[in-house]
């Protein structure tokens, strides 16, 4: 008879590449909840999943393991570890494995600086979205709502790993590996455990360090409120530059991913999209990233434009070209530009220009480039 073993992947949407370590020591010294202990038996949930059912503990039953990993969207760590997971379907699938991922951030208590590496956040529809994207080969649940789940487990961090034993007993509690980067892994913590449980043997490594994106717990809510609330009295600037300023923007030298949005007072899509721009700016610019408006508004119109800007919260390096000659604008920034606002190109540094688009911005196209451009 083959054994069976369920595979719950629990996300704890966490975000800000804020990395925790912890060797068991429960975070209750700052109000969280306590890990659960080794021996423990695991705690009944109940929780919507993204294929429109409800999902509980005693839906997985027949599995002789339940391993829970508790991940998030938008932690860096965390995805790095998605594929590892998948494989580890994959690979124990002939042992019954079922494998469940479960979002337990609060999408609400994540800061927009914490989103820095990733395209999403954590919200019901977000891990949706993402679970398709990336092809997820398991069910995945939310429980960032009430987090009820992870306040009785008690991650620390993402990814954070409790394997059950078939009397639902916790018999591992820790890492799934010990690298982010796979090919620097030495040791496969959680696969040792599996196997060692599947043979029948006690787990030699029964508890381990967790490194990884803190929990975004709902008490964390005000600080995000803080973060948005000090985001928005951000001072708005605006300086004239010619063209061999906007060459030199372009080229751009400096080790910084940026992207350059060209637009006018007098046109619509350009005002729509400003919200965008601005919420890319906070989400981005802790790592190696900047906005940079260029408004091809006559010079006479700067007021206006400040205007503009200030309303809009737009808080980056912002400039109003000072010549009156569109064309030269426009070999300046790209010659492949028809001419038409909004304009918007993302350079690497060096100058190669990786993402151009004339029109109303493709957020999703560019949060994409943004968040996975490679080194940055």
């Amino acid at each position: 008879m083959k054994q069976r073993l369920t595979l719950i992947l629990v996300s704890a949407a966490f975000g800000l590449r804020v990395c925790t370590a912890s060797a068991g020591l429960p975070p209750m010294a700052i109000g969280f909840p306590q890990t659960l202990e080794l021996g423990a038996s695991a705690p009944n949930f109940d929780l919507p999943g993204i294929d429109g059912k409800r999902h509980s503990l005693k839906d997985y039953a027949a599995a002789k393991i339940l391993m829970l990993v508790f991940t998030a969207n938008h932690c860096k760590t965390a995805q790095s570890y998605e594929e590892r997971l998948k494989q580890m379907v994959v690979d124990y699938q002939d042992k019954g494995v079922a494998v469940v991922a479960i979002a337990a951030n609060d999408p609400e208590a994540l800061a927009l600086s914490e989103m820095v590496y990733s395209d999403r956040g954590d919200s019901f529809a977000e891990i949706k979205a993402r679970a398709l994207e990336h092809a997820f080969n398991f069910p995945y649940l939310y429980d960032g709502d009430t987090q009820a789940m992870a306040r009785a487990y008690g991650p620390v961090s993402t990814p954070h790993v409790f394997i059950f034993d078939a009397s639902r007993k916790l018999r591992y509690v820790g890492r799934v590996d010990n690298a982010e980067d796979q090919g620097k892994v030495k040791r496969h913590d959680a696969r040792e455990a599996l196997d060692e449980l599947l043979a029948g043997k006690p787990v030699t490594v029964p508890k381990t360090r967790t490194f990884g994106c803190s929990i975004k717990w709902s008490e964390k809510r005000s600080s995000a409120r803080r973060e948005l609330e000090q985001m928005e009295q951000e001072p708005v600037t605006l300086a004239l530059a010619d063209a061999a300023v906007i060459q030199a923007l372009v080229k751009n030298d400096s080790p910084k991913l940026r992207l350059i949005n060209v637009w006018s007072r007098t046109c619509g899509p350009c005002l729509i999209e400003m919200p965008e721009l601005v919420t890319l700016n906070r989400m981005y610019r802790n790592g190696n990233f900047e906005v940079v408006t260029i408004s091809a508004d006559d010079p006479s119109r700067t007021n206006q434009v400040l205007s503009i800007l200030t309303a809009k919260k737009v808080a980056c390096r912002n400039y109003e070209f000072s010549g009156s000659d569109l064309d030269t604008l426009a070999e300046a920034i790209d010659p492949r530009w028809p001419g038409a606002f909004p304009f918007t190109i993302l350079v690497a540094p060096g100058g190669r220009i990786v993402e151009r688009q004339m029109g109303e911005l493709e957020v999703m196209k560019f949060r994409k480039a943004i968040a996975y451009f490679p080194g940055r």
